[in-house]
């Protein structure tokens, strides 16, 4: 589930996956594959010099709020609206919370998502700069010091709310890690990916 992220620009915001069975991130009205996230925070940690790192991130966008949908409704199934009730129509919420667990076999239901998912947004590009004297991170409007930003790496890291199903991780997860912890940049310095 999305948990709350404070960011200096916009108060709290969304962050997470929405739903078990897809790989898929949402942040506030962006959408984008947890493998191309992973894959941003890598190139984040192999840039030699990150005190003015940036790139594009390609993510999906959705600014109407009720094409989002209604993301409570659809985990209770009483309505599904926007995108995120059609994911919902498709992959329901378990009926055991024993089964509420984050999937890491999300990628196979990525050809149906990514279906759905274009009648409801268009796909832009938007910011991502980190500044290490800063310690700022932006991605799109979104603006965080970088303690939040690293929980928001971490958030990925550990499967979100309710964490990965039997503490797998996906190999796109580990290999963040791996580039994470082998950064000679300095700027994730004093970021935690343990077990907790």
């Amino acid at each position: 589930m999305p948990l709350a992220f404070e960011s200096v620009t916009h108060g709290q915001v969304a962050f997470g996956f929405f739903n078990i069975d897809t790989d898929m991130l949402l942040l506030e009205h962006y959408f984008l594959f947890a493998p191309e996230f992973c894959q941003y925070i890598r190139e984040l940690a192999r840039s030699p010099e990150p005190e003015a790192f940036s790139a594009q991130w390609e993510v999906y966008d959705i600014p109407d709020r009720e094409r989002i949908g209604d993301l409570m409704g659809a985990i209770h199934g009483i309505r599904f609206t926007g995108f995120i009730g059609r994911v919902y129509q498709r992959f329901p919420f378990p009926k055991i919370p024993e089964a509420f667990k984050q999937q890491p076999e999300g990628y196979k239901n990525r050809d149906i998502v990514e279906e759905i998912i274009r009648e409801y947004a268009v796909e832009v590009q938007i910011p991502f700069v980190a500044q290490n004297g800063r310690g700022h991170v932006q991605i799109g409007e979104y603006e965080f010091q970088r303690p939040w930003f690293f929980e928001l790496v971490r958030y990925v890291w550990l499967g979100g709310y309710p964490r990965w199903r039997d503490g797998l991780r996906p190999e796109y997860v580990m290999k963040m890690k791996q580039e994470i912890m082998g950064s000679r940049s300095g700027f994730f310095n004093g970021i935690v990916l343990d077990e907790l």
